[in-house]
């Protein structure tokens, strides 16, 4: 069913739009979403969100309850899940390397949203296919996630990340050992023209990324470095495509790594087998803070390397 609220317009409003009026009013709805309202006047005529109000307007507006489970054909339980943390507004996990986010023309089972359905209900605000989804990781990102389970939890992080009022830092094994400790990389970022599922650096149009690097640990003997990298932006393959254009892929990047030219340079066997069998790109979403977006608790979560990334790490350091 849905709910019903009334509001009457003030002398003290300055707002001259409907839609306008009615966000400040409700500010757990975007005005996009009110948008989408029914909203009539007490004698049943329809009011247009782009009407201008006047003192006294009395809006009545009828918001349909939002559904909270997708159909139940898209829920499966192909792997375990790793949960950090779960309330009845937000769950956080750990999502392992090898698997699509949601479901998709060539990925229709096994993906990481269905799996959650098997276990909790997640905010359909996110979409039939996406539903709690506020941000995203590559099939061959491992790490820590944050899926909404409620509304006003969607609402509160969509905010978050689109103002980038948190911290994210990833740990990359990288070709190359670079002569600097800390860097800052920025550069706008776009869709290649020549292949649609790559992206690139542009010196105009795309859209600005910044990403903070540290270097963590060094192998000169190998020319392989570890790096720790801060996102202050969340551009699509941002990580992958700022280490590659300044010089230091992301080792067994398929798109990105130039993984082949480096190979002939590898002589330690151990390493040599590790880097021709792995093709998923050695990153991993190691550290997410964030104030909770219904509480406003601040939340951190840690995770631990991935196993294939704990094993190439012990490899780097025994070569």
């Amino acid at each position: 069913m849905s709910q019903t609220r009334q509001f009457i317009v003030s002398d003290t409003d300055e707002i001259t739009r409907a839609d306008k009026y009615l966000a400040t009013q409700m500010p757990e709805f975007s005005r996009s979403e009110i948008q989408r309202f029914r909203i009539t006047r007490p004698d049943g005529s329809v009011v247009k969100v782009s009407e201008k109000i006047h003192t006294g307007d009395t809006f009545i507006i009828e918001i349909p309850d939002t559904q909270t489970d997708v159909a139940t054909d898209n829920i499966s339980s192909d792997f375990d899940l790793e949960i950090l943390f779960e309330d009845d507004d937000i769950i956080v996990i750990n999502k392992p390397r090898g698997v699509v986010m949601y479901p998709s023309a060539g990925n229709k089972t096994g993906t990481l949203v269905q799996n959650i359905l098997s276990h909790t209900h997640l905010s359909a605000l996110g979409g039939e296919t996406r539903p709690g989804v506020v941000h995203r990781l590559d099939k061959d990102t491992s790490g820590v996630m944050v899926f909404a389970k409620s509304d006003a939890a969607y609402r509160g992080l969509v905010k978050m990340f689109s103002a980038h009022d948190l911290t994210r830092k990833y740990i990359a094994f990288v070709w190359g050992v670079p002569n600097w400790e800390v860097a800052d990389i920025t550069g706008n970022i776009a869709r290649s023209s020549r292949n649609r599922q790559k992206m690139t650096m542009v010196k105009s149009g795309g859209k600005p990324a910044h990403t903070e690097v540290a270097v963590v640990n060094a192998w000169s003997r190998v020319g392989v470095s570890q790096m720790r990298c801060t996102l202050f932006t969340g551009r699509t393959h941002q990580i992958r495509v700022h280490l590659s254009a300044h010089g230091f892929p992301v080792l067994c990047d398929p798109i990105y790594g130039r993984g082949a030219s480096r190979l002939g340079t590898v002589k330690d066997p151990d390493l040599l087998d590790f880097l021709r069998e792995h093709s998923g790109q050695m990153l991993h979403a190691e550290v997410l803070e964030f104030s909770h977006p219904v509480t406003g608790e601040k939340m951190r979560f840690k995770t631990r390397l991935p196993d294939d990334m704990t094993e190439l790490k012990y490899i780097l350091e025994n070569c």
